[in-house]
């Protein structure tokens, strides 16, 4: 039982990895393009530059990959157990948003984030 407890809790933590991963490609994609959208021609515009992106491509394999996992996830394990470990993916997003992207992240929600990191171990411990 234990062994399948932490196989569960690997293959979240992969979803989690998987969804922080499309994240990045499809934030550094969308940095890329003009948003000064104020037409629908604009936005025909966006939406072909989009299917064009290789990394909202590669976002979407990641998203995909994640979803498949996630399946399997809730076939072995209850939904309450399974999504409180997944916000491990809020974690995941703020690490990679502050080294990968640069990006600043003040006080209270780090502080927030060590609250999200006190709870999933609440949960996966009861």
């Amino acid at each position: 039982m234990k062994q399948n407890l932490i196989f569960i809790i690997f293959l979240i933590f992969a979803t989690d990895i998987c969804d922080t991963v499309s994240q990045l490609f499809l934030k550094s994609s969308i940095n890329s393009l003009d948003l000064h959208i104020n037409t629908v021609k604009k936005v025909i515009h966006l939406v072909i530059q989009l299917i064009k992106t290789p990394k909202v491509w590669i976002s979407v394999i990641f998203s995909t990959l994640s979803l498949f996992m996630w399946l399997f996830v809730l076939t072995k394990s209850d939904l309450n157990f399974a999504f409180s470990i997944d916000s491990m993916r809020y974690i995941l997003i703020a690490l990679a948003s502050v080294s990968i992207l640069k990006e600043k992240i003040n006080t209270a929600r780090w502080l927030g984030i060590f609250a999200v990191v006190c709870g999933i171990m609440l949960v996966a411990i009861g």
